[in-house]
């Protein structure tokens, strides 16, 4: 799960700071989907960080004109994905093997919150409306969401043969990541941690305090609906 912003490649100028912008809300998406989105599900928690870089745009050495690539490290219930979901679960009892498909549409899920957030961000910067008709999962691409589709196809792929279920599910699953953003606890913690990442000098932002920032905004927002 990660997000580069090259400067150079960009078609349209944009400020070092918007780009900045973007991949923290992008990343914060990944984290709350793994943490919050996790935990919605009752499924098991498990170990994540937010790596940083911070790069110098050419011909600049101002913290301001710097840029980022950032990642999120770990995060996934489904370590190493199998040859297919029949023969990974072939020994598993009925409720065994429910957990595990449950597990990996979490994974996918949590990879489509990303681009998502990142495009939700966008669309609420330009007062502009989105929903799943005007964002579709192809239009992720987009959004810094290419790699994140690259995997999230590898475990579809996994999970289900047939061609036209496998565009079903991740119909589903897509559906599934909007409404999470959508909510507005989860987006208050989304923002919350991107502003949080945002001040950071530090390389890497670890799991418990990543989990500190989300829980303090999530819960906010919930006392207050």
């Amino acid at each position: 799960m990660n997000r580069s912003y090259p400067v150079k490649s960009c078609i349209n100028p944009i400020s070092t700071k918007e780009l900045s912008r973007k991949t923290a809300i992008h990343e914060a998406g990944h984290a709350a989907a793994i943490y919050l989105g996790n935990k919605q599900k009752q499924l098991p928690p498990v170990f994540f960080q937010i790596y940083i870089k911070k790069l110098q745009h050419a011909g600049h050495s101002s913290r301001n004109e710097s840029h980022w690539i950032a990642k999120v490290e770990g995060g996934r219930l489904i370590h190493t994905l199998p040859l297919s979901i029949e023969e990974a679960t072939q020994d598993f009892s009925e409720a065994q093997k429910l957990a595990y498909l449950q597990a990996f549409e979490a994974d996918i899920i949590n990879l489509l919150v990303g681009p998502l957030a990142e495009a939700n961000y966008i669309a609420l910067r330009d007062d502009e409306i989105i929903n799943s008709y005007l964002v579709t999962l192809n239009t992720l691409h987009n959004y810094g969401g290419s790699s994140d589709l690259k995997i999230a196809q590898d475990y579809i792929e996994c999970f289900i043969s047939d061609k036209s279920r496998q565009e079903q599910k991740m119909s589903e699953l897509f559906l599934a990541a909007f409404h999470f953003i959508n909510d507005r606890a989860v987006w208050r913690a989304i923002t919350a941690l991107a502003n949080h990442l945002l001040v950071q000098n530090k390389a890497i932002i670890e799991c418990e305090e990543i989990i500190t920032v989300l829980d303090a905004h999530f819960f906010a927002q919930r006392k207050c609906a």
